[in-house]
C-alpha cells in the first residue's frame, strides 16, 4: 500500500451516521470487484520451504525501525491458512484477487533456478482462486526484495532489473497461462520516497541521489518483466501499479503554481511520462542536475524498454496533496489514522480522468483505495468501522463520476483483503475488510466486509 511523506494533520475524519445509505449509483455490468494484499504482510512463513530473506525481513528485524517490534514473520499467517481465506473472498463475492508473490520465495538470493516449493505455493493459490471464480491478478514486486541483491547493491545497481526479469520470467514459465492480469513492480515511488528519502521504509536509506537511480531500475525493470511476458506469448494482460497523487497549489500564488508542477513531476509524471511517452519529465530532470545519478545512469535505449506498451495502468489513490509556494505541503482536508492520508474522494475523480486525457483512454484498474481506522473487536464479536465503509462509498461514488465522463475503469480492489503488517505502523493500523485477531488468527468479517458484500451482489453503491 501506498505510504507518502508523513505530514502533519489538521484533524481526524468522523464518520456520518448513514454510512450504508445508498447513492443509487449502479456500475457498468462488467465491473470488477476485488481486494488486494501483499506477500510480506499477510503471508508469514519466511523461513519455510527455502524462501530466502528479503530487506523487509532484515529491515523489521532492525531495533527502532517498526513500530512495536513488529516483524512480517507470522503476519496473518495466509501461507498456511490460504485456504480458508480463498473461502473468505469467495464469501464476499470478490470476482478479483490483487496479491503479490514474494521474490525470496521464488529466489532465495535472487538469482538462478526458481525454487519449486515457493512456486507450487502460489499454483495452488492460483488454483484455489480459479476454484472458487476468482480472477487472480498478481503483482511481481510488492517491496520484499531479496536481501542477498540488497547486499549487491539492491536497486542502486542496474544488474538488479536484469536478475528481476529473470525472475518474472521463472514465474510467467510456472502460472503465465491461469493468470489473465500481472502488475510488475508496485509502488515504485513509494520504494524511493520512503525507502531512499525518508528512511522509514528497507533499506532505511537517507541519499537523494541515490534514490533517483533507483527510480530509473525501478523503470527499467518494469520494462524488462513487460518484454519477457511478450516474449512467451502467454495470453496474461500486464502493466505496472503507481500510487498516483493529485497535486494543487496551495494557494493562488504563481509561485505556488510552479512548485506545484514540479512537485507532480516527482510524484506522478516522472513514472506515468516515462511508460507512456518515452520520456522522464524535462523539469525533473534540470531540477536534478545533469551530474545526478539518475540522469547519468540512463543508457540508450532504457525509455524503449520503460516504455514498451502495456495492457492497463493501476492506478493507487490514498491522498492529495497541497503543495507550497517554497515546495512544502498543507493539510487542507480530514485525516485518517494515518496522519499522511487527507480523506479526499475527489482527488480520485481528478487523478483518474487527468491519466485519461493526459495518455489517452487505455483501461485503468483500482488497485488499492481503503484507509486504517481503529477497528476495536466488540463485546458481541463484531467490528463496527463506519468510517470505512463511508470512506469506500464516497470513493467508489467518485470513480463512478469517472467512469460517466469516459475514463475506461474496469475495476475497483479494496486496500485491504484483511488486516496485516502495515510496514513500520508493525500492527498498530488496521486497513483490513476482516479483523484477524492476531494471537489466535481468527478472522472476523467487519461491518465494512459486509457493506462491500452488498456492493458486489448490486453492483452498485
Amino acid at each position: 500500500m501506498s505510504v507518502p511523506s508523513r505530514r502533519q494533520p489538521l484533524h481526524h475524519a468522523t464518520p456520518p451516521a448513514d454510512a450504508e445509505a445508498p447513492l443509487g449509483l449502479r456500475f457498468p455490468d462488467d465491473f470488477v470487484w476485488g481486494a488486494a494484499t501483499s506477500a510480506y504482510q499477510i503471508e508469514g512463513a519466511t523461513k519455510e520451504d527455502g524462501r530466502g530473506e528479503s530487506v523487509w525481513d532484515t529491515f523489521s528485524h532492525t531495533p527502532g525501525r517498526i513500530k512495536g517490534g513488529d516483524t512480517g514473520d507470522v503476519a496473518a499467517d495466509h501461507y498456511h491458512r490460504y485456504a480458508d481465506d480463498l473461502d473468505l473472498m469467495r464469501d464476499l463475492g470478490l470476482h478479483s484477487y490483487r496479491f503479490s508473490i514474494a521474490w525470496p520465495r521464488v529466489q532465495a538470493d535472487g538469482a538462478g533456478a526458481p525454487n519449486q516449493r515457493g512456486l507450487d505455493f502460489y499454483r495452488r493459490l492460483v488454483a484455489g482462486l480459479l476454484d472458487r471464480g476468482i480472477a487472480p491478478m498478481a503483482t511481481l514486486f510488492h517491496w520484499d526484495l531479496p536481501q542477498a541483491l540488497q547486499d549487491a547493491g539492491g536497486w542502486e545497481s542496474r544488474d538488479t532489473a536484469l536478475r528481476f526479469a529473470e525472475y518474472a520470467d521463472a514465474v510467467f514459465a510456472a502460472l503465465g497461462d491461469d493468470v489473465p492480469v500481472w502488475l510488475t513492480i508496485n509502488e515504485p515511488k513509494t520504494v524511493v520516497q520512503n525507502g531512499y528519502l525518508e528512511g522509514h521504509h528497507a533499506p532505511g536509506r537517507q541519499d537523494p541521489d541515490a534514490a533517483h537511480l533507483v527510480a530509473h531500475h525501478l523503470q527499467l525493470a518494469h520494462g524488462m518483466a513487460v518484454q519477457a511476458l511478450r516474449a512467451r506469448g502467454g495470453p496474461g494482460r500486464i502493466g505496472p501499479a503507481f500510487n498516483l497523487h493529485p497535486c494543487y497549489p496551495a494557494d493562488g500564488s504563481a509561485a505556488a503554481a510552479a512548485a506545484t508542477t514540479l512537485y507532480d513531476g516527482y510524484e506522478n509524471r516522472f513514472y506515468l511520462d516515462s511508460v507512456f511517452t518515452g520520456r522522464y519529465p524535462a523539469d525533473v530532470l534540470d531540477d536534478l542536475g545533469p551530474d545526478s545519478r539518475l540522469v547519468r545512469g540512463i543508457r540508450d535505449g532504457d525509455l524503449d524498454i520503460i516504455s514498451t506498451p502495456v495492457d492497463l495502468l493501476a492506478v493507487q489513490y490514498y491522498t492529495p496533496i497541497y503543495v507550497t509556494a517554497d515546495g512544502g505541503t498543507v493539510t487542507r482536508w480530514p485525516t485518517s489514522q494515518a496522519d499522511w492520508q487527507q480523506i479526499y474522494p475527489d482527488g480520485l475523480y481528478d487523478i483518474l480522468t487527468r491519466v485519461t486525457r493526459d495518455y489517452g483512454p487505455m483501461p485503468i484498474s483500482i488497485t488499492e483505495n481503503g484507509l486504517p481506522t481503529p477497528d476495536p473487536l466488540g463485546a458481541d464479536d463484531t467490528v463496527d468501522d463506519a468510517g470505512r465503509v463511508a470512506f469506500l462509498r464516497d470513493h467508489i461514488a467518485a470513480a463512478h463520476r469517472a467512469i460517466a465522463d469516459g475514463v475506461p475503469l474496469e475495476s475497483f480492489h479494496v486496500w485491504s483483503l484483511m488486516d496485516n503488517f502495515e510496514w513500520a505502523e508493525g500492527y498498530d493500523q488496521r486497513w483490513g475488510l476482516i479483523h484477524v485477531d492476531y494471537p489466535t488468527q481468527r478472522r472476523i468479517l467487519k461491518r465494512s466486509a459486509h457493506w462491500y458484500r452488498r456492493v458486489i451482489a448490486d453492483n452498485a453503491v
